[in-house]
């Protein structure tokens, strides 16, 4: 059986663990609660936007526009979407698995990949994976500068030839205690699973609508990255929440047991010298 003393540090320990973890919650709590702010706020946006850009498909010849025209998947591009930081449970090992699936679906073409946030960058650079472009901290200060950034170095390079197809892989964000992962399409730009109301209704478009689409197919994919880099921001940030909430829990139910289990050492401690002294007691008489 330890000792008192050890056990009296083993008890110290763990309350300062149980103090770190219950305020590393309460910072993610407040990132959460500013972030969801901001993702909320940019969905209306981004869906209205790509109602607008079907609506406009529907009226023009896709195999005009770079970003519409659809092309043989010899090279694939694949954006893998991490943290920066650990201790959020499964978040990042969910995403590193769900992005070796996709990888592994276009094993018939050359896939490369990009990784934003450094968990993602190690994993798969430790597993000899080609990274194509790693964009690092991104989230110290999330801006949309960065997601169109980002936007426009993908937009170049597909439009350029350099890729057929890319992909994202990244946590939408549900709740606090949930998140659900995603690999969608990014470029060529699939306007047919978005439904518009303004398809049975005939607009004017100025000067065009092909026009309107060279200017607004760019824009679409830097709100899109935008609106991925919140939600996943957003997870991780549920993620570290509901991860320090049960670290926090169990660190409580440790410490009730160790408390026990020292206040037992403590009385036998105590009984063994009250039998000594009873015995030497015996022993003189």
């Amino acid at each position: 059986m330890p000792s008192l003393k050890q056990i009296k540090r083993r008890i110290t320990g763990v309350k300062s663990t149980a103090q770190i973890t219950r305020a590393m919650k309460m910072v993610a709590a407040a990132k959460l609660k500013r972030t969801q702010t901001n993702m909320e706020r940019s969905r209306p946006y981004s869906r209205r936007l790509s109602e607008l850009i079907a609506a406009l498909a529907a009226h023009t010849d896709a195999s005009l526009h770079p970003l519409l025209a659809v092309r043989p998947p010899e090279r694939v591009g694949v954006v893998a979407v991490t943290s920066d930081r650990g201790l959020c449970g499964s978040f990042n090992a969910n995403i590193c698995r769900r992005t070796q699936r996709v990888l592994r679906e276009h094993e018939s073409a050359t896939v490369e990949l990009f990784t934003i946030g450094r968990k993602g960058y190690d994993f798969f650079r430790k597993r000899g994976v080609r990274i194509h472009k790693h964009f690092p901290g991104v989230f110290h200060e999330l801006e949309f500068s960065q997601a169109a950034a980002i936007g426009a170095g993908i937009v170049d390079l597909y439009t350029s030839g350099d890729f057929d197809r890319i992909y994202l892989v990244y946590n939408e964000f549900k709740n606090a205690i949930q998140q659900r992962i995603i690999a969608e399409q990014l470029l060529p730009v699939d306007t047919s699973g978005i439904l518009h109301t303004a398809r049975s209704t005939e607009f004017v478009y100025e000067p065009s609508p092909e026009a309107v689409l060279d200017k607004l197919l760019p824009l679409f994919v830097n709100i899109k990255i935008w609106h991925v880099l919140l939600e996943s921001y957003a997870a991780e940030q549920g993620a570290r929440m509901s991860a320090m909430e049960n670290a926090t829990d169990n660190a409580t139910e440790l410490l009730s047991d160790l408390s026990l289990q020292y206040n037992k050492a403590r009385q036998a401690a105590i009984t063994k010298e009250l039998l000594e002294i009873v015995g030497g007691a015996e022993g003189l008489k």
